[in-house]
């Protein structure tokens, strides 16, 4: 057997497991290859192909026994290439793959919606010493990641509840998001290997899905094909990029962020690499390559808007100085906290905080500290991403913890957390756990 006829085997007995475990997925395909939705099918069938971390002989033999999504009939497309992906006749091919791509179309009742009140999760987090031990008693155990990259906190939330949560009868939901394109030359190590994916996908205790290339500010394509839920027991993120989420630009002007990004990483450009765009940074004397979009500036207000719509509790792990103090600013009454124009530094982060800057920094490795005991939280924090419903322009939240360090006793963590320990020249970074008022 070929190594290409290996792959293609691997995959056809990959999807036949999946089918032998969704059965309610597999029942609401039929409507997707009706011949009222059957272009449209193909078509999202061939995106997401391109879009998942697949090996190439499996994405390209998919573009072909699909007609590259140019087919108006089932009998137009080659039913000897279906069967050899999936095993299948065309029709049921169809649908197999739309199982196994997650195209679906569901109502919001697909997920399971944890049954959490705020006020019984800012009290279980009183309480308890690992906040991801919500999961064993939310009744629908779901998990949103952002910015997954490598999937090793996917891995080691799988490991460490998937069993425990099949045992209490419930399956752990856990989808995972991420900016990167499964094909890029760009990203090195932030890219999952297909060993991780694989296992994660081949779990029989666990609700997976990846989503590749994808934004996690512009989830609205996501959410019309249902692929994700209205919200989850928890939403996480581990190592916010910086300096995506370091700069707010509510505060901080174009003109100014764009001159720290000069003085701090070097002159950069757009380019191309491989064929792909791309940003090359110069820094020092070192030519830097990362995706172009690297330097795009959301700022905190736009995770905390991501993270308070989508969790019942917020978890953001591994947050380096620089954005934990942009994104503190942002939790606490005060405008003061908030100085327009002027990036905060070493030097005048004791004067911007007073004593909530000597109280926090002083906080030992693996300690955690209420916020609301050393300052004011924010009553009316602004949407920041576009919303249908304009008179919800505002949140806050009902309790924020902030904890010390990269990772903490049995709590699952990222590979990213896990490697602060031998980055001598770092900071410590923060935890900070957020609930949402609902």
């Amino acid at each position: 057997m070929t190594s290409d006829a290996k792959l293609l085997a691997d995959f056809r007995s990959q999807v036949s497991k999946l089918l032998q475990e969704r059965d309610r997925e597999w029942e609401a395909s039929r409507h997707l290859i009706e011949a009222g939705r059957l272009v449209t099918t193909l078509k999202r069938l061939i995106e997401e192909a391109g879009r998942t971390d697949l090996p190439p002989p499996v994405r390209d033999a998919i573009a072909v026994a699909l007609k590259q999504g140019e087919a108006e009939r089932i009998q137009d497309l080659p039913s000897p290439r279906l069967k050899e992906l999936t095993g299948l006749p065309p029709s049921k091919a169809i649908r197999a793959l739309c199982v196994w791509f997650d195209l679906v179309d569901q109502p919001a009742s697909r997920w399971p919606l944890p049954s959490l009140d705020s006020q019984a999760v800012a009290s279980y987090i009183r309480n308890h010493q690992n906040p991801f031990d919500l999961l064993l008693t939310s009744g629908a155990a779901s998990v949103l990641e952002l910015g997954a990259g490598d999937l090793s906190f996917a891995t080691e939330l799988a490991d460490q509840y998937a069993a425990k949560i099949r045992q209490q009868g419930g399956t752990l939901t856990l989808h995972c998001v991420d900016r990167l394109h499964p094909q890029s030359q760009l990203g090195g190590p932030l890219h999952p290997d297909r060993e991780r994916l694989h296992a994660l996908r081949s779990r029989s205790d666990l609700s997976f899905q990846f989503f590749g290339d994808q934004d996690m500010c512009a989830l609205d394509r996501l959410d019309r094909t249902g692929q994700l839920a209205p919200r989850y027991a928890i939403a996480t993120c581990w190592a916010p990029a910086t300096p995506t989420f370091a700069y707010e630009p509510t505060r901080l002007s174009a003109g100014v962020i764009q001159n720290e990004l000069q003085r701090t990483k070097g002159p950069f450009r757009l380019t191309r690499y491989g064929g792909e765009p791309a940003l090359e940074v110069q820094h020092g004397d070192r030519e830097l390559l990362f995706p172009p979009w690297k330097f795009e500036i959301r700022g905190p207000l736009a995770l905390l808007d991501i993270l308070s719509r989508r969790g019942h509790l917020c978890i953001l792990g591994a947050v380096d100085s620089q954005v934990f103090w942009e994104l503190l600013a942002q939790l606490l009454e005060g405008d003061h906290h908030r100085p327009e124009n002027q990036p905060f530094t070493s030097e005048n982060l004791p004067t911007i905080f007073g004593d909530l800057y000597q109280r926090l920094s002083g906080l030992a490795i693996g300690d955690h500290i209420d916020l609301s005991l050393c300052g004011t939280l924010r009553e009316r924090i602004p949407r920041v991403l576009p919303t249908n419903a304009p008179h919800n322009s505002h949140y806050r939240f009902l309790s924020v913890t902030i904890g010390r360090g990269a990772t903490f006793p049995n709590m699952p963590a990222s590979s990213t957390a896990r490697r602060f320990r031998d980055m001598v020249e770092e900071t410590p970074p923060w935890m900070v756990i957020l609930v949402p008022e609902r």
